[in-house]
């Protein structure tokens, strides 16, 4: 029997993320890279860290190979613990074969055994695929002086975007009195951030409960969180007010890169007191040439820039060769952009080749209809021919041939 803990986490790793398309073919939703060295997962699993909580569970099913590889032992987190750490869990080889993740609570149900092993009073469930820096022990706190079964962070977000959400109504002293699941006229812009704090005793039976209902989706959201309530457990809503971003959609995940680069957002990555650790491989300091032209911008090691760069994100060991212009658009690692290409408003993901002259995406203005407007993607591995257009909204994961 391990040493008892007072917390551990459970990150759920193990969405397909079919709505980032070709960006996860072949990755995780939480593996996909962001902020010019990061991944989405460093942000959970460095907040666990920061926030004083050594074992957790990271719970993988889509595509688990590069999440695997990339958390490895742990070590860049400060996870490589011989009591604790970070613990990959895949859904587990049955003699039966393998049972897939169901939902969110069937995933958690899955490892009991695995959370019964370290004992502990009590169990955050977070979601992997979330952009924030948050001290999960301030909330582990504030959720023992409530004697609560549950607490959910709450964010109040715009109430045009609130059908969106999972949302919670609430009594003065923040104790939940009704949900509303993305409902289509809201009553509360107080949005679920898909971070819970939960006594285990109480959660345990919750799940051994869920999993034998055969009606049940298996998921917290939609049917444990809702059968605590109905039982009359104490619930209440924890008040974040800083960055959020769910990274689910191109839009959303091109907007999150790019808030980086805006002063007036609050999300500081280089605070040494709330570090985000990240798994980054080592390359020579990036180089501008006298004939670039560098905006407002972030450059990652080991890239080149010998073009034009204005408003826009260049992971590690990216090429932009002289007479390209990158505008606007995320750029990641080991990608080339040859001469004469012009990539606007566009993510290019890993590896990719926009031959000269190809242009990529198109700036709103420059449209005849906003609405055939939106970010256009180029997969992993892609190569763009010479002269060729990649239109706005496009998604292109085969290569594409060179103007005739």
């Amino acid at each position: 029997m391990a040493r008892k803990m007072e917390c551990i986490a459970m990150l759920l790793a193990g969405g397909q993320g079919s709505r980032l398309g070709i960006l996860t073919k072949n990755i995780a939703k939480p593996a996909v890279p962001y902020g010019g060295k990061y991944r989405i997962i460093d942000f959970p699993l460095s907040n666990c860290v920061n926030s004083g909580i050594s074992t957790v569970g990271v719970l993988t099913q889509y595509q688990p190979l590069e999440l695997n590889d990339y958390i490895g032992n742990g070590q860049p987190w400060d996870l490589d613990r011989a009591n604790g750490g970070v613990h990959v869990l895949s859904p587990y080889q049955q003699i039966k074969g393998s049972e897939w993740y169901k939902g969110t609570a069937n995933a958690i149900y899955q490892n009991i055994t695995f959370i019964d092993r370290y004992n502990p009073e009590y169990v955050a469930v977070l979601s992997g695929d979330h952009i924030y820096k948050m001290d999960y022990s301030k909330m582990l706190e504030y959720h023992k002086e409530k004697d609560a079964a549950c607490t959910i962070a709450m964010l109040e977000v715009p109430w045009e975007e609130a059908p969106r959400f999972g949302l919670m109504l609430t009594d003065d002293d923040n104790k939940i009195t009704e949900f509303e699941e993305k409902p289509k006229n809201p009553r509360s812009n107080k949005a679920s951030m898909g971070v819970y704090i939960f006594t285990w005793s109480k959660l345990r039976q919750y799940l051994i409960d869920d999993e034998a209902n055969p009606d049940s989706s298996n998921d917290f959201g939609h049917d444990v969180i809702p059968a605590m309530h109905n039982a009359g457990e104490k619930m209440y809503a924890y008040l974040f007010d800083g960055y959020w971003k769910d990274v689910g959609t191109i839009d959303s995940l091109w907007e999150a890169n790019l808030d980086l680069l805006n002063p007036k957002v609050d999300l500081d990555l280089s605070d040494p007191t709330w570090k985000i650790y990240s798994k980054t491989p080592t390359a020579p300091p990036h180089y501008i040439a006298a004939s670039a032209t560098v905006e407002n911008s972030m450059i990652g090691e080991g890239s080149q820039v010998y073009g034009e760069l204005d408003f826009s994100i260049l992971f590690h060991n990216v090429t932009v060769e002289e007479g390209a212009v990158v505008r606007d658009s995320i750029v990641m690692p080991g990608t080339v952009i040859k001469s004469g290409a012009v990539v606007q408003y566009a993510i290019v993901a890993e590896n990719a080749v926009i031959e000269e002259n190809a242009v990529v995406g198109e700036r709103p203005e420059d449209m005849q209809n906003l609405e055939d407007w939106g970010v256009a993607v180029v997969g992993a591995g892609v190569s763009v021919g010479k002269g060729a257009h990649v239109a706005p909204k496009a998604m292109v994961d085969a290569d594409v041939k060179e103007a005739e």
